[in-house]
């Protein structure tokens, strides 16, 4: 990756969302030119769309497509059926570090106290009534 290219991608999980405008496939360059609405515009290797889908190596491009609905990302079509999906975070931000999964934030380290559901044990009112209404027959409202 290019000094100039990596400058411009942001750290994973740090950008910001910027539609989308265009889309193509640059069959010179092997590559897919996406164009952002803030003005920039980067050249995509279709070797990383294409393992990151885990596209058969064979297939060969049909058509590409921008998400027309939110225009947060792009489609491309293959002749064996196969579709890559790639979305703007995909674009814009560098790949995670080796070794950091993205469940990794949400770890009960980095979160405060009653963050989580098991912080606060479990409800003995709520288990009882529940209990006790499992029991009671219902007849059936005609």
């Amino acid at each position: 990756m290019t000094p100039t290219l990596s400058r411009l991608k942001k750290p994973f999980g740090t950008a910001k969302m910027v539609d989308l405008t265009a889309v193509r496939y640059l069959a010179w360059e092997d590559a897919f030119e996406v164009d952002f609405e803030d003005g920039l515009t980067f050249l995509e290797p279709h070797s990383t769309v294409r393992k990151a889908n885990r596209i058969s190596p064979t297939a060969a491009i049909e058509r590409v497509e921008l998400d027309t609905e939110c225009h947060e990302g792009f489609f491309v079509h293959y002749d064996n059926g196969q579709t890559a999906e790639a979305s703007w975070a995909f674009i814009r931000e560098l790949p995670p570090k080796k070794g950091k999964l993205t469940g990794d934030r949400n770890t009960k380290a980095n979160r405060p106290a009653g963050y989580f559901a098991g912080d606060y044990g479990a409800d003995t009112e709520r288990v009882a009534l529940e209990s006790a209404m499992s029991k009671v027959r219902q007849k059936p409202e005609c």
